[in-house]
Order: C-alpha cells, then sequence, then structure tokens
C-alpha cells in the first residue's frame, strides 16, 4: 500500500494516506476511526471491499472461519458505514458496498458466503433509499468472478465458474465507479451478469436454488 501511495504521488497525485488495521475485529475498527481523526481525516466516499469467501459445505467447514467471515462480510460493514455516515453526509458523498452476483440467489457449497453478499445487497438497498434525501449516493457493487486471488483463498477450484463470467478488476473498478457516479442502486458488471441477478425474480426460488446446488454436487463429483 505503502508503495501504491508513492506511485499515485509519484504521478501528481496527492498522497494517499495509509492506515493499516485489522477489520475482522471491533478493536480495529475503532482504531482506524481514531487514527483518521487524528490526522484529520473525513471520508466523503466510503468504498466497503474486505470480505472473503469459504467453499465447501457449511456443517463441514471449520466454524471459527466461518463466523470471522460473518464479522468482515456484515459486522465490518456494517459498523463502518454507520461510523463514518455522518461525515459522507456532510460532504454529500456516498458509500459503495461490495456484494457479489452471489446476493441474488441461494449458494450451496458456499452457504454462508452467499448469505453474507444477500445482507450486504439488502442493506445497501434500503439505505439508497434513505439516504436519497441527503445527497448521498449508496450503490451495491455486484460482480461475478474477478480475477483476483479471491479464488485461492476461498478454495474455489479452476473451472469451477465458467469463464466467460469472470472479469478483470480493473473492468469491474471501472464500471463501478461509473455506476456509482450516476447514482445507480445496484451495478452488476458485464451484461451476463446483469441478466443473472435478473434472472432470479424471474424464476421460482426452488429453480434458483437447484441451478445452484446442481453446480456444487458437479464440482464436488470433480467435474468442475
Amino acid at each position: 500500500m505503502e508503495a501504491l501511495a508513492a506511485d499515485i504521488a509519484g504521478a501528481g497525485h496527492a498522497r494517499p494516506a495509509v492506515i493499516a488495521a485489522d477489520l475482522g475485529s471491533p478493536a480495529g475498527i475503532a482504531q482506524l476511526a481514531e487514527m483518521m481523526s487524528a490526522r484529520g481525516l473525513e471520508p466523503a466516499v466510503l468504498v466497503n471491499n474486505a470480505g472473503f469467501g469459504l467453499l465447501g459445505e457449511a456443517a463441514a467447514l471449520d466454524l471459527g472461519r466461518e463466523l470471522v467471515m460473518i464479522d468482515l462480510n456484515v459486522r465490518a460493514l456494517t459498523d463502518l458505514t454507520m461510523r463514518f455516515l455522518d461525515g459522507v453526509k456532510r460532504q454529500r458523498g456516498g458509500i459503495l458496498n461490495v456484494a457479489s452476483v452471489a446476493a441474488f440467489v441461494p449458494g450451496p457449497g458456499m452457504a454462508v458466503y452467499h448469505a453474507t453478499k444477500a445482507y450486504v445487497l439488502s442493506f445497501t438497498e434500503a439505505l439508497h433509499a434513505e439516504l436519497a434525501a441527503d445527497g448521498v449516493r449508496v450503490c451495491a457493487l455486484c460482480p461475478g468472478p474477478v480475477k483476483t486471488e479471491f479464488f485461492a483463498r476461498a478454495g474455489v477450484p479452476q473451472g469451477y465458474f465458467p469463464a466467460f463470467l469472470a472479469r478483470s478488476a480493473e473492468r469491474v473498478a471501472r464500471e463501478a465507479y461509473e455506476g456509482f457516479m450516476a447514482g445507480h442502486r445496484v451495478v452488476a458488471p458485464g451484461t451476463i451478469n446483469r441478466a443473472l441477478t435478473v434472472l432470479p425474480r424471474l424464476l421460482p426460488r426452488g429453480a434458483t436454488l437447484a441451478l445452484t446446488a446442481q453446480r456444487w454436487r458437479r464440482a464436488r463429483r470433480g467435474g468442475g
């Protein structure tokens, strides 16, 4: 992060402040807020991007890791949003919460992860309505697979998701920025991914569950 901040400064921009904090713990978030206050920093735009997933049946995964995932994906995002909301309102800025296309469907094989992202989507859409009168943009970014280290940490094997759904991090970031600045409530980068956010609203809930369960059963058998 320090190297990236130096690169940005070297390009003629203001050097970003780099603060290291463990967002997975309440103490870490409080520490972040304290350090920002000590430096006189108040965010105009908050991007909640921290999070991770785990592949495997919920009962077979380590419960401790699942609870840590809930803490980071749900509690920390909520804490950061509420903690900095007054400043965002003062500056008439915005909040971009990173959810996922997983937010729209139940996910056998990644049950807890899908559930956390469903929370992020619901929470963000509600805030979009609540804060509109304050001139605050609130947007849920719902990408499909993104080419990052996410999959390695989650234990997702290559080919688990169709390759045509994948987008580069740069492309996702650009579309997220454009949609956020345009005041969109939800941004799902890529035509097919956008269609995937609509399909579960048209199909019976049981049908979407059957589709996601089929993918997990195929992967469990080693079929990719």
